[in-house]
């Protein structure tokens, strides 16, 4: 059994099989899953696990040349929205309709069991050279 880092078989395999490009959607409990990505649901209950902690987590496994969020994160939930431009300078902001649309082409979507609306982001993968 691994020691560190992702111990879900299922998102660590499939975090293995991304590349260069390739989106990676990272959801709160309410946000409607694409038909098509490959779908990793962490949610056990409300808030658990908590977007931050999934956020952290992944970052320390991929490397990010990119991410799009919902607009409405600035307003709805303060937290998520410094927590993502903390991480992300060059934040591209979009309407959340917008980031629906676009979470269809993502090869993975991870879902949180966050409860407080709009914590979703659209990654893109990057490559470590």
């Amino acid at each position: 059994m691994k020691r560190t880092g992702i111990l879900n078989r299922h998102l660590a395999g499939a975090l293995a099989e991304l590349g260069h490009g390739d989106g990676v959607l990272v959801c709160d409990a309410g946000m409607p899953i694409p038909d098509g990505p490959r779908v990793v649901d962490l949610a056990f209950r409300a808030g658990v696990p908590a977007f931050a902690e999934v956020l952290e987590g992944l970052l320390a496994e991929l490397v990010v040349e990119g991410a799009t969020a919902a607009q409405e994160v600035r307003e709805a939930n303060p937290e998520a929205s410094a927590l993502l431009e903390g991480h992300f300078p060059g934040l591209d902001l979009v309407s959340h309709e917008h980031l629906k649309e676009l979470s269809a082409g993502a090869r993975l979507v991870v879902r949180t069991g966050e409860a407080r609306p709009y914590a979703n982001v659209l990654l893109r993968c990057g490559v470590f050279f």
